[in-house]
């Protein structure tokens, strides 16, 4: 408990320092008739990334939760209606009892490991893939208050995680492949029994016990893990330029971290001997599968050169700015006080004279 603690404690630590190394740098040479001194910190990463943070000249600050928030959720109102739903698709297949695979006598040499506990409890799975990412999102909001990002952010990252676990556990219910400790889930008294003529097991174990050790394939915690924090890792290169073509492998370090995590996560299943190495590496492959895709749905590449913000808020900005281009229009008055307004355009212009002609 208390490593898991200090897991904890040392990630959320190190999304922080990411944070405020993200923030600044997007505020650095912004504002250029200001006088700006960053932090030593930022001396230092911005002496490595020179150009972080040179942004397309947009105008931020006015896209905050009190202004845009109410009209950004009502557009995404059925998106999040279809997330609740997912929600519940992934609780019913976990009530569900998962396929029972045949396991016999001779099939026991390598699930026969010892029953362990997590190093990484379910609870704190959640905690690492989504409220970590919500911490950076939140973050960078704090310092640019735009609420497409801030949206976008927490709707991707959920779509991706419950997308990810509505997969996982269909395949999991479907292929019901035993834990490398299912012996001593079946026999927690070390007795086995066999029925005689299919050689297949009779547990006599706790029912709940058994039902979740037929869960092995593919890995929910490396699963969740890829899913949440694969995310972030897209989030990350979009906002550091990652990909900008500067050759700066530093960035690519930071863009790198949240999948360290999610890796160590996937080993601890394999040490815990609750997953096989073939279960965490499929969890992982879909994770991060689901992750670019979610990712792309709301983000433009990280190799574009507007990778900083959603799609919605250039859409946005450009909607405001049709909006706001005025009607070329000319006032004709007529009789008394009586206004005509006549378009002026070059080429009805035009055509009017050629038809005089």
């Amino acid at each position: 408990m208390i490593s898991v603690c200090h897991e904890i404690f040392y990630c959320s630590l190190s999304f922080f320092l990411l944070v405020h190394i993200i923030s600044s740098s997007l505020d650095y040479n912004y504002y250029p008739h200001v006088s700006y001194s960053p932090p030593l910190i930022m001396k230092l990463f911005l002496f490595v990334f020179p150009d972080t943070g040179r942004m397309v000249d947009i105008q931020l600050g006015g896209h905050t939760i009190r202004s845009h928030g109410t009209r950004v959720a009502r557009v995404h109102m059925y998106d999040w209606i279809i997330l609740l739903c997912l929600a519940v698709v992934d609780a019913l297949l976990n009530i569900i009892e998962p396929f029972h695979r045949f396991v016999g006598r001779n099939m026991m040499t390598d699930l026969s490991y010892p029953l362990k506990g997590n190093t990484i409890p379910f609870w704190a799975v959640p905690l690492i893939a989504i409220v970590l990412p919500w911490v950076v999102f939140g973050g960078i909001y704090f310092k640019k208050k735009n609420v497409y990002d801030l949206h976008h952010g927490i709707l991707g990252i959920l779509y991706s995680v419950l997308i990810t676990a509505v997969i996982t556990d269909a395949i999991k219910d479907g292929v019901g492949r035993p834990r490398p400790d299912f012996f001593w889930r079946c026999f927690p008294d070390g007795k086995p029994k066999f029925d005689n003529i299919s050689t297949d097991v009779i547990c006599h174990g706790e029912k709940s016990v058994i039902k979740e050790g037929h869960k092995s394939f593919p890995s929910g915690h490396s699963s969740w893990s890829f899913a949440g924090l694969g995310f972030l890792a897209w989030y990350l290169a979009g906002k550091l330029q990652a990909f900008d073509r500067k050759g700066h492998i530093a960035k690519l370090c930071i863009v790198f971290l949240p999948l360290l995590v999610a890796s160590l996560v996937a080993v601890s299943r394999v040490d815990d001997y609750w997953h096989h190495w073939q279960d965490v590496f499929a969890g992982g492959i879909i994770g991060l599968t689901v992750a670019s895709f979610c990712y792309l749905q709301f983000f433009p590449c990280p190799f574009d050169a507007d990778a900083i913000w959603p799609h919605a808020y250039f859409q946005q900005l450009a909607d405001a700015q049709c909006n706001m281009q005025p009607t070329d229009t000319e006032d004709v008055r007529e009789g008394d006080g009586a206004i005509a307004l006549r378009d002026t355009s070059p080429i009805l212009d035009s055509m009017e004279s050629g038809r005089r002609v």
